[in-house]
């Protein structure tokens, strides 16, 4: 029981910070708004909901696994309020932003994609009504030693292919 209180506790947290930063104007330039694990840049704002340990002294699997289910069980407490707000989410294949299948390596994919894409493999993802935005979380890393992050992230509707 302990368990399932603390992701309530949780999950509220995370919906206030996830509202907070939907209600937030874009920035002109890059910087973090706010206190916190988060930036912002001319049509997105990112959040680092929670993050694990990191794994620089002990990378065994049953570190690492029960590390990974605790930011699941966050992510989905998170994903069923917002299921029940806007419907369900739409999964999006964050691959296709790293580039490669681009000809042109000079284009690059919009933030917060292109730094999505280098975390995580793929996200869940909202386009609330009258915003403008879609709204999306995933759990990245950034490299194996490194912690897992429950990140938000929000951006201009037109970033997204249609």
């Amino acid at each position: 029981m302990a368990n399932q209180r603390r992701s309530t506790d949780f999950t509220e947290a995370q919906l206030s910070i996830v509202d907070e930063l939907s209600a937030l104007p874009f920035p002109e330039q890059e910087g973090r708004p706010g206190t916190g694990g988060g930036w912002s840049g001319p049509g997105y704002h990112v959040a680092v909901l929670r993050e694990s340990q990191d794994f620089w002294d002990d990378r065994s699997e049953e570190i690492v696994e029960a590390a990974e289910k605790e930011l699941e069980a966050d992510l989905d407490a998170l994903t069923a309020v917002l299921t029940a707000r806007w419907g369900v989410p739409t999964t999006v294949d964050l691959w296709p932003y790293l580039g490669f299948d681009n000809p042109d390596p000079e284009i690059m994919a919009p933030e917060p994609l292109g730094f999505l894409s280098n975390v995580a493999g793929s996200m869940q993802m909202w386009q609330p009504p009258s915003s403008g935005r879609w709204l999306a979380l995933t759990i990245g890393q950034a490299d194996r030693e490194l912690p897992f992050e429950l990140l938000a992230a929000i951006g201009e509707a037109s970033s997204l292919p249609v």
